[in-house]
């Protein structure tokens, strides 16, 4: 007797969780919004509804007297689920303008981190060192730790924070991407 054939897989949404997709891609998606309760929750859950992880997440008040904060968001996808998304945010009522950075390819990311480092000796020579080469600004420092407060791309900080595992990471701290599209025009 023949086991009946497994019925056909369905065609895979753009929908479906970026993990593990061959054409995924990051991702920054700048997002004005006013300023109100409830607001990033709707937003968030537009990702974690189609099953898409928020790498880096800032929210900030831009504009003061009108109410207005700027979300920036690095999530990874397949290019056309990332459009839907942008599509879909727009759609939200409190939502002004949404906007691709990386498909303006026009923009400048930074990060800040906070780097917690153990040493005495020539390993606090070293992340002394080490830290110069960044441009790491020590904000902190006892006898046997340093803390670095360190501004770059999400690489240079990834690059440090490398480095100075092995002479005495402690811990660190990362505020997510900030991001701005370069020139003279608003996003």
């Amino acid at each position: 007797m023949n086991a009946p054939s497994p019925a056909p897989a369905p065609p895979p949404s753009p929908y479906s969780s970026a993990l593990g997709k061959s054409n995924s891609e990051s991702h920054t998606l700048s997002v004005l919004v006013d300023n109100e309760p409830g607001v990033l929750a709707r937003v968030v859950g537009l990702f974690s509804g189609r099953g898409y992880n928020i790498e880096s997440l800032t929210v900030a008040e831009v504009a003061h007297g009108e109410h207005v904060s700027r979300i920036t968001i690095v999530t990874a996808g397949p290019p056309e689920a990332i459009e839907q998304i942008s599509h879909q945010l727009e759609r939200i009522v409190p939502v002004h303008k949404v906007t691709d950075l990386t498909v303006t390819g026009r923009a400048i990311e930074r990060e800040l981190a906070m780097v917690k480092v153990r040493g005495k000796g020539e390993n606090r020579a070293d992340a002394l060192r080490l830290a110069d080469a960044f441009r790491a600004r020590v904000v902190d420092a006892t006898v046997e730790s340093f803390i670095f407060e360190l501004t770059g791309s999400p690489k240079k900080i990834d690059e440090f924070v490398e480095l100075m595992r092995p002479i005495g990471l402690v811990e660190f701290s990362r505020t997510g991407i900030a991001a701005i599209t370069r020139g003279p025009e608003m996003m």
